[in-house]
């Protein structure tokens, strides 16, 4: 990523972020194994064209460490993301896609470090890329939040 400008390697980040959340989204779905997952997303998906439309460039690093981040610490992020989440609604009676985008966050809380802020902005705005009513997104804006005080209490 040498030589790009910040605008950028930051565009290039997010469009990272949002294909994790589409990449444990599509684990999950069809139980594919993690290394299929990742080789199909960086050879077929970043910077391809499908059906006369461009997919955008993602920056692969950060997008196997974050879907990598969240496979391999899924137990840790489940129980914090259940414990932000209403008690009779665990992350499994959740929407899958919502599950996926706050694994994959969870993974970038934990693992990564984005600060905790930045993490919030990004994993909203894919929020509303998802669901553009509205509504999801303010129910991840105050997940994510307790996510990241729980994860990154420093940073608060």
């Amino acid at each position: 990523m040498t030589g790009l400008s910040g605008n950028q390697k930051r565009a290039l980040r997010s469009a990272a972020r949002f294909f994790a959340v589409q990449a444990l989204f599509q684990m999950e779905q069809s139980d594919a194994p993690i290394g299929q997952i990742i080789k199909e997303f960086a050879d077929h998906r970043f910077g391809e064209e499908f059906e006369d439309y461009a997919m955008q460039e993602a920056d692969v690093k950060v997008f196997r460490t974050l879907v990598n981040g969240a496979v391999d610490n899924q137990g840790g992020i489940d129980k914090m993301t259940d414990r932000a989440l209403v008690a009779k609604w665990p992350i499994d009676r959740i929407d899958p896609t919502l599950r996926a985008l706050f694994r994959v966050a969870g993974a970038e809380l934990t693992v990564a470090d984005t600060p905790p802020r930045v993490v919030i902005v990004e994993y909203v705005q894919i929020t509303q890329a998802f669901f553009p009513d509205g509504k999801e997104s303010r129910f991840v804006n105050a997940v994510l939040d307790h996510m990241a005080r729980e994860a990154r209490p420093e940073a608060f």
